[in-house]
């Protein structure tokens, strides 16, 4: 072979593994929600699905049986709202059903689901210490359940979920908000556990209010607008005129951090004695206006 032909042969495989780095540069993600429980999810959903940033390999659906506003089976419900945002939106994205209820009380306690069993397999599909991202928008069913089940994917997985509060001062977290009720032992599991977390709690969350005049205003006569304020008014009490979007600050705690106000925290013995990394603060004016712009100027692939 001549040597201007082992130079180009050369030149190609080094444009080849060039490629290949560079398609792996995207993050990975699976996203894990509780879609048809209130309106935040769709909202949050809707940005970082168009995100071209992330590569979200799954969206699993969560249960919030517990409650006493449930559906007859809020994980299918989830799931089903889940297929039509993405057809909404143009795109194919993976769903999975998860647990159709909290962890079981004893025994095998984990929810046995495709939801759970994608986090699993995901996490060991990484290497030389990479971590699957898990954005978490309600209980955390399937994914405590998934750590269950294969204990070995702990240090693959790094979770960034709503939940819980928090007193920055005194050092108090607090387990009773929605996420947290649940399914108590799916947090305590985690928390019990070396997972990697990012948890914004629910008490700094609370500021991410939407005024419904204004959100009409900016989403309509736009055909993903459109839906999400028919997610709005759809809702069971969809006469709100505020609204927080408690989700869309965690989505965007993942996707910008350069947003928030992030600390390390160490919990009590009694909530696993470990660190943990806390939101304290994030940018909502931001967060609000960039909503509110990306869904506008969203158009299907």
């Amino acid at each position: 072979m001549k040597f201007k032909d082992r130079f180009f042969v050369l030149m190609v495989l080094v444009g080849l593994f060039s490629l290949e780095g560079f398609a792996q540069t995207k993050p990975k993600v699976v996203l894990d929600a509780d879609t048809a429980n209130e309106v935040d999810d769709a909202y949050a959903l809707s940005i970082i699905l168009m995100n071209d940033s992330v590569d979200v390999v799954a969206l699993n659906a969560t249960q919030w049986q517990a409650s006493q506003w449930t559906t007859e089976n809020s994980m299918e419900d989830s799931h089903r709202l889940n297929q039509t945002l993405l057809g909404i939106m143009g795109l194919s994205t993976k769903t999975n059903r998860g647990g159709a209820s909290r962890m079981y009380d004893w025994g095998d306690r984990a929810q046995h689901s495709a939801a759970a069993y994608e986090i699993i397999k995901q996490a060991k599909a990484q290497k030389n210490g990479e971590k699957i991202n898990i954005v978490a928008l309600g209980a955390l069913t399937n994914v405590a359940s998934a750590v269950f089940i294969e204990p070995s994917i702990v240090d693959n997985l790094r979770l960034y979920w709503l939940g819980s509060t928090y007193d920055f001062e005194k050092g108090v977290l607090r387990r009773d908000d929605f996420n947290c009720a649940m399914d108590p032992y799916a947090l305590t599991h985690l928390l019990f556990s070396t997972v990697e977390m990012h948890i914004i709690p629910v008490s700094v969350a609370s500021k991410m209010t939407f005024e419904y005049e204004e959100t009409r205003a900016k989403l309509k006569n736009h055909f993903l607008g459109d839906f999400l304020l028919k997610v709005w008014d759809d809702h069971i009490d969809g006469g709100r005129t505020q609204r927080t979007i408690w989700d869309l600050t965690i989505v965007n705690a993942f996707l910008h951090p350069e947003w928030m106000k992030e600390v390390e925290i160490t919990t009590s013995k009694d909530n696993g004695g470990r660190k943990v990394f806390y939101y304290k603060d994030f940018d909502a004016d931001r967060m609000r206006a960039d909503f509110f712009q990306k869904i506008k100027a969203y158009e299907r692939p």
